[in-house]
């Protein structure tokens, strides 16, 4: 009976995770935990737990997401080419972007700064702005470039999450070349207008 009851509660867990991860990938961070039960065929008791918060259940439904974001940030700057480590860095956000909307929309709205996701932003944040200082005394990245910069580009990427699958990865990929291009070192680059500070903004954008 002990052994029904626990492949039984891993069974609702995993049912819970997967209704959690598609929900939250079509819709963002707007539904709610009784759309989850909903979805998932499970009650709101049950739901609650396993997953006490809302916060819980997202940062257990985006863990996969999380690393695989770690692991293109530490790509990157392993590179010793920190150019090329920037490329691979705003192409590969920019199509994990497009790919899953809540996600994104968890990662640069994530409430508190004890939360995961919080936790993580600030950390991957502090690697990207030594992968552009590097790029910046290499001669490669523009000299008015700001960490700011990419947050502007994975807040006016998020709109490709609504385009079809078929051609979601490559609408991306064409986003992240064109915004590199602007950020390429160039004579005939033009002055910008000042950049807003996003990373303070980002935990209110939703």
């Amino acid at each position: 009976m002990t052994q029904n009851l626990r492949a039984d509660a891993r069974e609702n867990r995993d049912r819970i995770l997967g209704t959690a991860r598609e929900l939250l990938s079509e819709r963002g961070l707007g539904i709610s935990m009784r759309d989850v039960a909903r979805h998932a065929g499970v009650g709101p008791a049950t739901l609650y737990r396993r997953f006490p918060t809302k916060q819980v259940l997202v940062d257990a439904a985006f863990a996969d997401e999380l690393r695989a974001c770690r692991q293109i940030v530490e790509d990157g700057c392993a590179d010793p080419d920190p150019w090329r480590g920037l490329t691979t860095v705003i192409e590969g956000l920019s199509v994990l972007n497009a790919r899953n909307r809540g996600f994104v929309d968890a990662y640069m709205s994530a409430g508190g700064r004890t939360s995961l996701f919080a936790r993580h932003r600030s950390a991957v944040l502090r690697q990207l702005e030594a992968l552009a200082a590097r790029a910046k005394r290499e001669g490669s990245l523009r000299t008015d470039f700001s960490v700011d910069d990419l947050v502007l580009v994975l807040l006016a990427g998020r709109g490709l999450s609504s385009t079809s699958p078929e051609v979601r990865t490559a609408a991306a990929r064409r986003f992240a070349a064109l915004a590199l291009d602007a950020f390429r070192a160039d004579s005939g680059n033009g002055a910008l207008p000042r950049c807003p500070s996003l990373i303070g903004e980002v935990a209110r954008l939703s």
